[in-house]
């Protein structure tokens, strides 16, 4: 089986293409033999040594994959041979709220992650994707496509006719578009391109705001509601950002805090939260009961992931470089 590995050290350029001898199956576990991986941000980070210093080494990364199983291990009855499925991110988190026991075990970290030929995983750790979808797009649910999933709903109880900002093109922000507009919620978004603006405005976004030329987004957003704000923000940037997401969300709306874009650690005045009664709420993908629901509104809705580019497996280290240099508009995916 090959697997690409991070062996010696971090960074990018210490990624390696090795064999490995395929794990043996125990009672519980499947085998999958995988299709196709994604990229996400935190991906890079952990592969830059910027998530976890202390991560252990060698491992292999990406969080996200699907493929299909072809072997299955004493007393599994969740999936059968054949049937196509990917990992939950959060291997112990099957429903409920998160613990630490719940998040000790996350694919593309402190597991081996999905990009290789073949995982060897727990049952309870896996679901069933979305028929209509294709290996390559239903590779793109599992971390983006949940986070952003249990952001408007799981955790921010989305209703029709609301309003949703989203920060960018990126993987989340372009599943929580497609979310928000299937709910039936209004969506602005944000991004610094005139292609990107008007692809975003295809995707459904009713207004697209370029955040060099307004740098107080913040203001133009409560402006584009009537002076009231946003019900929820999709906050990806992280602290470098909060601030004018704290100007564009309304009193007693939600920021989910799900990304670091824009960096961890900023001077914030706190006060607008407090005397706006904004609730701000981390978001860490979800559980297994969330993706499976997930699944299901994807599939009733017919909503397909936007997928930016798909590399071949022997070129991964190019599908990390075009993830880190922010040309994407959706998703990064590598054929298995």
């Amino acid at each position: 089986m090959r697997a690409w590995e991070l062996r010696d050290a971090f960074g990018l350029e210490h990624l390696t293409l090795v064999d490995r001898q395929s794990e043996r199956l125990g009672p519980g576990q499947v085998r999958v033999k995988l299709r196709a991986a994604a990229l996400n941000y935190r991906d890079l980070l952990v592969a830059r040594g910027h998530y976890d210093p202390r991560q252990r080494l060698p491992y292999v990364p990406l969080s996200d994959g699907v493929g299909e199983v072809v072997e299955v291990g004493g007393d599994v009855t969740r999936v059968a041979v054949g049937e196509r499925v990917a990992g939950c991110f959060a291997q112990g988190w099957i429903a409920g709220e998160p613990s630490l026991e719940r998040l000790r075990r996350t694919l593309g970290s402190n597991l081996d992650g999905c990009l290789r030929e073949e995982m060897v995983i727990d049952a309870e750790g896996v679901v069933r994707v979305p028929a209509q979808l294709t290996d390559v797009e239903a590779a793109t649910l599992p971390c983006a496509g949940l986070t952003a999933f249990s952001a408007l709903f799981t955790l921010g109880g989305l209703r029709a006719g609301q309003s949703v900002l989203v920060l960018g093109s990126g993987g989340v922000s372009v599943f929580a578009l497609a979310f928000a507009r299937v709910a039936g919620a209004r969506v602005i978004a944000t991004t610094s391109s005139k292609d990107k603006a008007e692809r975003l405005r295809a995707l459904g976004a009713e207004q697209v705001l370029n955040y060099r030329e307004e740098p107080a987004w913040g203001r133009r957003v409560r402006e584009l509601t009537g002076g009231r704000g946003v019900d929820l923000v999709v906050e990806v940037g992280g602290a470098g950002t909060l601030a004018q997401s704290l100007k564009a969300v309304r009193p007693g709306g939600m920021i989910a805090l799900i990304g670091v874009l824009a960096g961890t650690q900023e001077k914030l005045n706190i006060l607008p939260a407090v005397m706006k009664q904004v609730c701000m709420q981390g978001v860490l993908v979800g559980h297994r009961d969330g993706f499976e629901a997930m699944n299901r509104a994807i599939e009733s809705s017919g909503l397909r992931p936007v997928v930016d580019r798909v590399f071949p497996f022997d070129d991964a280290p190019a599908a990390f470089s075009h993830l880190a240099s922010g040309e994407h508009f959706g998703k990064v995916v590598i054929e298995v």
